[in-house]
């Protein structure tokens, strides 16, 4: 089964969870709504690509750590869109939660999606108990306080912004997530993958950063040019244009000579470098 295919049968399999006489039914409408279909889905495409780098000897368990850390990015993403920080009226090329369901039902589906990635891994555990109980751990440290998108958002309301740390935590936590447990799920430790997942998701952050100060909305497929209507952090207004294409080719050369010694090693380093030329933004010509 090609990794997308695998990727998206993980996501209908944990939203069936959800569904039923007893649930009610905008909000479980509202639940796929904000998952399917999905966006390029490369945090769990580069969890795959780690898991079966190291061997991938429980594709059950990669499953679910793959859906797991898909559905924590939707329900982010449904909350950036609230009202009460972004505002944002389309997401993916359609409207957002809110806007097609109402503010309350998105709150809701983001908190609902946040509690399934968690029932998601904790039905794994049959798999295998401990692996699954450090995926557990691994995406809730990824997720909250102190260094995850919880505290990335938080970054925002601080007078004083350490740019480094915020795009550490608001972007480059869940791709941490990815390589940990892409190799956790595949009976691996997770820390020698840290590097590699914190580097693209620096890379991922410079490269957003580029494309919201460069890119229309229909483009982009949600609002554009946020970065500066909100006075946000970002690596354009650090470096310019220049710079941030230069750090982001720099990042990118790092994430690749970070890889651990693996025997999917030379597999995985092409999937980087695949996954480097859908996030490079097209600079208009002048």
């Amino acid at each position: 089964m090609a990794q997308s295919a695998r990727i998206d049968a993980a996501v209908r399999q944990a939203l069936a969870l959800t569904q039923g006489a007893q649930a009610p039914a905008k909000l479980a409408e509202a639940l796929g709504y904000a998952t399917l279909p999905g966006g390029a889905r490369i945090r769990p495409t580069i969890l795959v690509s780690v898991a079966m780098a190291c061997g991938d000897d429980t594709p059950a368990l990669t499953d679910a750590a793959a859906a797991a850390l898909e559905l924590i990015h939707c329900a982010s993403l449904v909350h950036d869109d609230l009202p009460c920080f972004d505002d944002a009226e389309t997401r993916r090329g359609k409207l957002s939660v809110h806007r097609a369901y109402s503010e309350p039902l998105a709150v809701l589906t983001g908190d609902s999606l946040i509690i399934l990635a968690f029932e998601v891994l904790a039905r794994a555990a049959e798999h295998d108990p401990l692996r699954a109980s450090r995926l557990i751990r691994a995406l809730a440290q990824r997720t909250g306080m102190p260094g995850g998108i919880c505290a990335g958002q938080g970054w925002e309301s601080e007078a004083q912004i350490d740019l480094r740390a915020y795009h550490q935590a608001k972007t480059a936590a869940l791709f941490v997530a990815a390589t940990e447990m892409g190799a956790i799920a595949a009976g691996h430790e997770g820390e020698p993958w840290y590097d590699l997942g914190a580097q693209i998701g620096e890379a991922f952050q410079v490269a957003d950063d580029l494309r919201d100060a460069l890119m229309d909305e229909k483009t982009l497929g949600k609002p554009a040019g946020q970065d500066d209507l909100h006075g946000r952090p970002s690596a354009v207004s650090e470096l310019g244009v220049e710079g941030a294409l230069r750090r982001l080719s720099d990042i990118l050369a790092g994430a690749i000579a970070s890889i651990p010694s693996c025997p999917g090693e030379a597999a995985l380093a092409h999937m980087v470098r695949r996954q480097a030329e859908m996030i490079m933004p097209k600079v208009p010509a002048r």
